[in-house]
């Protein structure tokens, strides 16, 4: 965020230089706030200002498959949409100015805490003596592992509606109490040595390299230690929403 105010509205910054009408995309990872600052800025002066993050990662950049998430002026956006098509093949506006940074924020925040959860479980699943493809290749046909990650929003939490219910809760508990039980038994419980909890253990630059089975389970500690930065923040975000 700080970098992206030197740019857009610091000292020689894009705002100083713009002409009348002018617009600016940001496509970096943002704070909706700082956006929504920056905004009011450039809408004082004449200029527009919109949040468009991207998501796709590098391979998405080079191959063209990059999802831009768009906030801000309506207008301005149907003004410029063909140029951002020239980057990504689903361009959507989201809303106004910020509502593109949310919707990343939302997108990244649940890729990791799923990513984690699934290196969780494949290790126990591999420790419990099941070759890791074959392992890979049962999951994925699974119920969950058939439909896209999101999808299931759409059939209770978005219309509001949980009658009939999809699944019995008490079968639910059954089937973790059974996961956790099987944990245990293989030496895979969470519990975390306490430097896991320095901010200054573990390698902050190199956490998501850790976020793989396969690098789990040969540093396991190493893993752990990085993970810290993914996992205590999500559970001040869950403690927050509660």
């Amino acid at each position: 965020p700080n970098e992206v105010r030197r740019v857009a509205d610091g000292a020689n910054g894009l705002i100083e230089g713009m002409r009348t009408g002018g617009a600016v995309f940001d496509l970096s990872t943002n704070s909706p706030t700082v956006i929504r600052q920056i905004g009011d800025k450039f809408d004082a002066q004449g200029f527009h200002f919109l949040d468009a993050p991207v998501s796709g990662g590098p391979a998405g950049a080079h191959s063209g498959k990059l999802a831009l998430w768009v906030g801000g002026n309506k207008e301005i956006f149907e003004k410029y949409k063909s140029v951002l098509q020239t980057m990504g093949d689903q361009v959507a506006y989201i809303g106004p100015i910020g509502a593109g940074s949310v919707a990343k924020l939302v997108h990244n925040c649940a890729g990791y805490t799923i990513q984690t959860a699934i290196g969780e479980v494949f290790t126990m699943g591999v420790k419990a003596g099941v070759e890791p493809l074959a392992l890979w290749d049962a999951i994925r046909q699974g119920a969950l592992g058939r439909r896209r990650t999101f999808d299931g929003l759409s059939q209770q939490f978005l219309p509001d509606s949980y009658d009939p219910p999809a699944f019995a809760l008490k079968l639910a508990h059954k089937d973790v109490s059974l996961a956790t039980g099987l944990a245990k038994e293989v030496e895979e419980v969470n519990q975390y040595p306490a430097e896991i909890y320095n901010p200054t253990a573990g390698a902050t630059a190199s956490v998501f390299n850790f976020l793989t089975p396969r690098m789990v389970m040969r540093r396991p500690k190493v893993a752990m230690n990085s993970l810290k930065y993914i996992f205590i923040p999500l559970l001040s975000f869950v403690e927050i929403c509660r």
